[in-house]
């Protein structure tokens, strides 16, 4: 029985891949590993983030970021001009506790992009 593991990689359409370059790498901070013509690709903690410019998909996948503290991701992501939907909030408690709490904001496209972190 195949046992499937961690993502590898995630596609996301941009309209703009210059745009998104910027926003990805300048804004987010994630480390940009390469671009090649119209491909964009980025490293999040092991998952590798790929961008084509493509306005193919209407509903792309939103992607969550965990965070250690959300409040000081929050907070920094803002002064560098990151739209929040909403302030971090609590999604869920779970029964030992532990609570998972998140915040959304756009991309460039207008994308759902999220911070997620467990407190307890």
């Amino acid at each position: 029985m195949v046992q499937l593991g961690a993502i590898g990689q995630i596609a996301r359409p941009v309209s703009d891949i210059q745009q998104a370059v910027d926003f990805y790498g300048g804004v987010l901070g994630l480390p940009h590993l390469y671009t090649f013509g119209d491909l964009a690709f980025f490293d999040c903690g092991g998952t590798r983030l790929f961008l084509s410019a493509n306005e193919g998909s209407e509903n792309p996948s939103i992607l969550y970021f965990r965070v250690d503290d959300i409040q000081t991701a929050y907070d920094e992501l803002r002064a560098r001009g990151v739209e929040f939907e909403q302030a971090p909030h609590l999604i869920h408690k779970h029964d030992n506790g532990i609570e998972e709490w998140m915040a959304f904001f756009p991309d460039p496209d207008g994308h759902l992009l999220a911070i997620m972190a467990q407190v307890g």
